[in-house]
């Protein structure tokens, strides 16, 4: 069986999600790197006891990667019937992690929040998840 039979042409747009998302978090991944060499802080430590923007780059890289596996579990279940609104939904969701890091990496927490409509992604692929399962359940 091929592959490409199988998946709907639209589903080119979902793989360029998870291209945009794997952008995403190698920044996240770089800018934690660098706040290292510039706080100082050394491997193995998490944190720091002395610097709390430091703390700020690491809990927004370190938050996206707690969430990132769920997200790609619903954002792949949603693709497969609905790849053109899991893309746009997945997109969403990779830009508000932008949107979240670049307010925590002011050293001010409360302006991760600027990343807040990142659950209108989420959300919607969990909707749309649940949607499907529902759909194969023979519910609706």
């Amino acid at each position: 069986m091929d592959l490409l039979t199988v998946l709907p042409s639209s589903f080119g747009y979902v793989i360029f999600t998870y291209l945009y998302s794997w952008i995403m978090l190698g920044y996240l991944a770089v800018k934690v790197g660098t706040a290292r060499k510039k706080y100082d802080v050394k491997y193995p430590a998490m944190y720091s006891d002395k610097e709390p923007v430091f703390n700020c780059i690491q809990r927004a890289h370190q938050n996206t990667l707690e969430v990132y596996p769920q997200w790609l579990v619903f954002q792949t279940i949603a693709a497969l019937v609905y790849p053109l609104s899991a893309s746009v939904l997945g997109a969403i969701w990779v830009t508000s992690r932008f949107s979240y890091a670049w307010g925590y990496y002011t050293g001010d927490p409360a302006k991760r929040m600027n990343g807040v409509y990142g659950y209108i992604g989420l959300f919607g692929v969990i909707l749309l998840s649940i949607s499907i399962a529902l759909q194969l359940l023979g519910v609706f």
